[in-house]
């Protein structure tokens, strides 16, 4: 248990109103949502993830975030990055917060795909003040589709001239989102400006940059339909807290599937039931192949060997070719 990871959904209201998620048109009731109570009952943890909806729509926020603390190693929080006030109060409390805020592309992109007035303004504004303020942990990430394919590798120097890490997505359908017709049109193109930027964390002098081109490589993989890089143990060594309590193998599915629910049960009744055990098979035996960083990063620390050997012949690709073939 020293390494499980969590994902914990404090909300579903979201002042956003992405075209690839409608988690929106459905909000929690205040009323419904997990308390510091069930943070309580979570067990130790070496990661945790705070997520929404928007999480900072939360006025409670810092408080769960206060005794997260107890719990986890890290912490990082993901958010639409528009509550500026908000996520800095946050952070000048807990600096070493990590902070991950969502840009769907540049200003017009992001602002068209988000349906956010001044949206991209002002989530440059809070990486800006953030680094300023001395938080180290910053980081943005995107989710790759037809409209925004092309902003790809603009975001991605932009964070490295920053310093600021950088994550990708591409377009899943699932319960949590409320969508399930999600799909990328011109595969080709995506996958090109998916491999620009592979070709450039190759060719990067950072190891943590090689294995994010991997990690992309398993994006265009996932994009052309083929089966998983490597196995999903979700449920196993990390899982999903939903606002209304239950406990999530994965929040992928078309359908949700809870282990049971921490306002009626303990962590310990609910991760050893049989309940438990039924939902790892099916997630053993998913079909899906997601592709998210949640459950793929996990996944390359516990396999290592395939993503080492892929880094190698691939930068050996560019050393004598100056290219590679996906």
């Amino acid at each position: 248990m020293s390494k499980l990871h969590a994902s914990i959904i404090v909300t579903y209201k979201c002042n956003a109103r992405c075209n690839m998620c409608e988690v929106w048109k459905y909000p929690t009731k205040t009323s419904d949502e997990i308390t510091l109570d069930i943070v309580k009952k979570l067990p130790k943890l070496f990661f945790a993830n705070v997520t929404g909806g928007e999480p900072f729509i939360r006025p409670d926020l810092p408080l769960i975030i206060e005794e997260l603390r107890k719990k986890a190693k890290r912490i990082v929080i993901s958010t639409n990055g528009f509550f500026t006030d908000k996520i800095i109060s946050l952070c000048s409390k807990y600096p070493d917060l990590g902070i991950r805020i969502s840009i769907e592309g540049l200003q017009k992109n992001n602002d068209d795909i988000r349906q956010l007035k001044n949206g991209f303004d002002k989530t440059i504004k809070t990486l800006l003040i953030l680094r300023d303020r001395g938080v180290k942990d910053i980081g943005f990430g995107m989710t790759v589709q037809d409209s925004n394919a092309e902003d790809l590798t603009y975001l991605y120097e932009l964070s490295c001239a920053l310093g600021y890490e950088f994550a990708t997505a591409t377009l899943h359908n699932s319960h949590y989102f409320h969508k399930l017709d999600n799909v990328i049109h011109d595969k080709k193109k995506v996958e090109a400006e998916f491999k620009k930027i592979i070709v450039k964390m190759l060719k990067s002098n950072e190891l943590k940059k090689w294995f994010r081109a991997y990690f992309n490589f398993g994006l265009i993989n996932y994009i052309d339909n083929k089966p998983r890089l490597l196995p999903c143990k979700m449920g196993q060594d990390g899982f999903f807290v939903d606002p209304l309590g239950d406990v999530l193998a994965c929040n992928g599915m078309d359908k949700k599937y809870s282990m049971g629910n921490l306002k009626e049960q303990s962590w310990e009744e609910i991760w050893n039931s049989p309940k438990a055990r039924e939902i790892r098979q099916m997630v053993g035996t998913c079909s899906k192949n997601c592709w998210m960083i949640g459950s793929a990063a996990p996944a390359i620390w516990h396999h290592p060997v395939k993503p080492v050997l892929w880094v190698i012949k691939n930068k050996a690709k560019l050393l004598f070719k100056n290219d590679i073939e996906l």
